[in-house]
């Protein structure tokens, strides 16, 4: 068993050393994960790699433990919850420019309001996957894990349980499923 897996366990009994132990250990994985996120992103999004990871350390592990079981699992998730940091961050941005808090606004109609055209594109995006979970949420895990952590096929397959093969026609039908979409 790996120290990861150990320290996830740990974690799920309550220790709340092992969170700390387990973020000093994947911290420079998460540096990695979120320097890719932003870069994907654009440098529009003015938060910066150390930032990202910091707030996904806050988000990640306000619970004091981790459900999941190895380390392909946690870095699925990491990227599910730098991928929702920067969604948010787009959407408050957003948001500010359109007179901050003083009226709600569906992000339907915030969407159309964006300007910046990468900022669109990452509401676009989460828009489109939410829709794939709709039908199909282990194509946007795969999506989550191969396009937002940088994962490999063997490793997506790992993390999910699933033959190499399995993950590769799912990753084509979420790619397909997201360029149909994002194309309309």
């Amino acid at each position: 068993m790996s120290q990861v897996t150990l320290l996830l366990d740990a974690s799920r009994r309550g220790d709340a050393g092992a969170v700390e132990q387990l973020f000093d250990l994947l911290y420079n994985d998460l540096r990695q994960l979120a320097h890719a996120r932003l870069r994907r992103s654009g440098q529009f999004t003015l938060l910066d790699t150390t930032a990202l990871v910091h707030e996904s350390y806050l988000r990640l592990f306000k619970a004091g433990s981790i459900e999941a079981n190895d380390r392909g699992h946690f870095m699925g998730y990491a990227a599910q919850v730098m991928r929702s940091i920067v969604v948010d961050f787009v959407r408050r941005r957003s948001a500010d420019r359109r007179g901050g808090d003083a009226i709600h606004v569906d992000i339907d109609v915030a969407a159309a309001h964006i300007t910046d055209p990468r900022e669109r594109e990452v509401i676009q995006i989460h828009e489109a996957l939410q829709e794939l979970a709709k039908i199909d949420p282990r194509l946007v895990k795969v999506v989550e894990m191969r396009y937002f952590a940088g994962m490999t096929e063997e490793e997506v397959a790992d993390a999910l349980d699933r033959s190499v093969r399995s993950v590769a026609r799912d990753w084509e039908k979420a790619r397909l499923f997201l360029a149909t979409t994002l194309a309309q």
